[in-house]
């Protein structure tokens, strides 16, 4: 798996979210099942039909560990023989495929040849390239409703990140930025509200993301979490009536950035002590004094830490 969607999985399994990929990969591989199925029985669930060659005889539920979490599946049982689904061998990289495949769905939706593909990872057969097709839309469909449906209720704070991958366009293989927004809801819980694919991070991209996200019901937003990207910055100022507070992960990447390969742990510690205070206050005066500290000896450093402090502790307001 290229890192680029790693990257994009780890987006992906944000909050409550990983139950929907769960979710996606549970449904697809049981899909695969039944046609496995059908192919053996020589007809459909439930179906009369002179070709039947065996019939059918429940299920028995069986767990599956992916990436994702544990997805419960369903394998179907026959009253002569046995069927067992070849995705579940040990070492079978099917898992791995299959997840593949569901990000493929979220970027750009999928190609019958990567469900070819798919069917040839995990094992199975008699699976005919109809079937393929219509699965494919299934998939595609699920993924659309999901990133299409409306948005209730009021979302405090709202976290927007993108990663760069790679797609096929007509015939050509180019970097597109994937666009995510993760958000936290007045209840605690938070969820994958939207995403979107574009040619650049230009302000204009991002402006026509939070737009679609506000038509669909986005309200209550307080704080927008990202990283520095003036785009991004001048995209929030725009469309939400909100505090923009630079996301720390990308922040301390910034700053170990000028601490040097030895001393980046010891930076590290020393910037989390600020964000481990009781309030605004006592953040900002143990921000400055870090700043202090390191600036005879790091004073990019230092001076990277004067320029972010604002940004950096917005969220201690809250």
């Amino acid at each position: 798996m290229t890192e680029e969607m790693i990257a994009l999985r780890s987006m992906l399994e944000k909050g409550t979210d990983a139950e929907l990929l769960r979710e996606m990969i549970g449904f697809a591989a049981q899909r695969l099942m039944e046609l496995e199925v059908q192919a053996l029985t020589g007809a459909a669930p439930g179906e009369r039909s002179p070709e039947r060659l065996v019939q059918r005889n429940g299920y028995r539920d069986r767990d599956w560990e992916t990436r994702a979490g544990t997805v419960e599946l369903r394998i179907p049982k026959l009253r002569k023989g046995s069927y067992f689904p070849g995705f579940l061998e040990p070492r079978r990289m099917a898992e791995k495929a299959l997840t593949a495949v569901i990000q493929e769905a979220y970027i750009q939706g999928i190609s019958t040849r990567a469900v070819d593909d798919l069917v040839k990872a995990m094992g199975m057969s008699g699976v005919s390239k109809s079937q393929v097709s219509r699965l494919c839309e299934e998939i595609d469909g699920r993924v659309k409703t999901f990133l299409e449906r409306p948005i209730e209720g009021d979302w405090p704070y709202l976290w927007i990140d993108a990663t760069w991958v790679k797609v096929r366009q007509d015939g050509r293989i180019v970097s597109v930025a994937v666009t995510i927004a993760v958000a936290v809801n007045t209840d605690g819980r938070r969820e994958v509200l939207g995403m979107d694919i574009g040619a650049s991070e230009a302000e204009t991209f991002w402006l026509e993301f939070l737009r679609k996200l506000k038509r669909r019901g986005l309200g209550g937003v307080k704080l927008v979490i990202s990283d520095a990207h003036e785009g991004i910055k001048a995209a929030v100022a725009k469309v939400f009536q909100a505090s923009w507070q630079r996301c720390r992960v990308h922040f301390m990447r910034n700053a170990l950035a000028h601490a040097g390969k030895s001393g980046r742990r010891v930076v590290a510690a020393f910037i989390a002590t600020a964000f481990a205070q009781n309030d605004a206050a006592a953040a900002r005066a143990q921000w400055r004094q870090v700043a202090d500290q390191v600036r005879a000896k790091l004073p990019k450093l230092a001076a990277l830490l004067d320029a972010a402090e604002e940004d950096v502790l917005a969220f201690m307001t809250f």
